[in-house]
């Protein structure tokens, strides 16, 4: 099966996704005459110049990105012959329900979301489910619009919260532009001999450890939890974790670590317990052939629940 890559563009209306896509697409190091499917899924005021293309092998779509389905998207690149795909997304629909709705063989080769510094907190405040969905799945975000000198704390800290591994990058008024450089230390020690977990660092721990399980392989670690039992290896085996809200309460899951322990049939179910385990980089189901952490208990003992029950960021 032949992939089609998938260039992403996402942000809210007028945050400066059809200035940059447009300029993209004039690179030639971009646009080498390859066959583009251009999908816009939501119509600004600016317009896309194809005069300035070096190629005129772009093909526009405009689509319904609510009731677009796999059949549709398959057609369109049917139709134009695309070795690719570049997407202008809706700001106000979420990108994991379209995603879902790609072809088969459509792969997501870059992610990219666009933010004006002016308006992105009051979005954060009212909208903040578009606007984690959006830097969650992404591998960089571009604020624009800063003036020269501006605070990024804020803008680096709703980042952040979203996804540790994304890229920063800030795009001032006067035309120059910067990377973030601040190195955000974890809250634990994960070369302590046991690396403790306070309760409101938990949700910070669960993120870290699925990233980079392997850092952890080998070590210790002491975290409070609730029990979660396990379908399968239900006799030796349980699921510490916590209930973990990324945005809003409409997203709130438990997040728990598959934990080897020989009495794990005489746990009771939502009970709180003090997990001291040892961490282990290995395929488990819940990870679906991946590798993941996978816990085998030194001790499992009773204790009060955390003092706030949801885990956040």
């Amino acid at each position: 099966m032949v992939q089609i890559p998938v260039y992403a563009f996402t942000g809210f209306l007028d945050s400066g996704k059809t200035k940059f896509i447009q300029e993209t697409l004039e690179d030639p190091r971009f646009n080498a005459g390859e066959r583009t499917l251009l999908l816009v899924f939501e119509e600004g005021e600016e317009e896309y110049d194809f005069s300035a293309y070096p190629h005129k092998n772009v093909f526009l779509e405009v689509v319904d990105q609510q009731t677009v389905t796999a059949k549709q998207l398959s057609q369109l690149v049917k139709k134009h012959k695309a070795e690719r795909v570049v997407a202008e997304l809706n700001g106000m629909q979420l990108v994991g329900d379209l995603y879902m709705r790609f072809p088969e063989d459509w792969v997501v080769a870059q992610e990219v979301m666009f933010a004006d510094s002016t308006t992105i907190m009051a979005f954060n405040a009212n909208m903040r489910n578009l606007v984690m969905d959006k830097l969650t799945g992404a591998q960089m975000v571009v604020y624009n619009r800063l003036q020269p000198g501006a605070d990024t704390t804020e803008l680096h800290k709703l980042s952040r919260a979203a996804n540790r591994r994304i890229d920063i990058l800030y795009d001032y008024l006067d035309g120059t532009t910067a990377f973030d450089d601040v190195v955000d230390p974890l809250p634990f020690d994960v070369n302590a001999p046991v690396i403790e977990i306070k309760d409101e660092d938990y949700a910070l721990w669960y993120r870290d450890v699925n990233e980079e399980v392997q850092k952890y392989h080998g070590k210790t670690v002491l975290f409070k939890a609730q029990v979660a039992l396990l379908r399968r290896d239900k006799n030796n085996m349980f699921a510490p974790g916590r209930f973990v809200m990324t945005c809003c309460v409409d997203d709130i899951e438990f997040c728990g670590v598959p934990c080897r322990y020989e009495g794990a049939k005489n746990l009771t179910t939502r009970s709180w317990v003090m997990v001291e385990a040892k961490i282990s980089a290995e395929k488990h189901a819940l990870y679906k052939g991946e590798l993941g952490p996978v816990l085998t208990a030194v001790s499992v003992t009773p204790c009060a629940q955390a003092e706030q029950e949801v885990a956040t960021f």
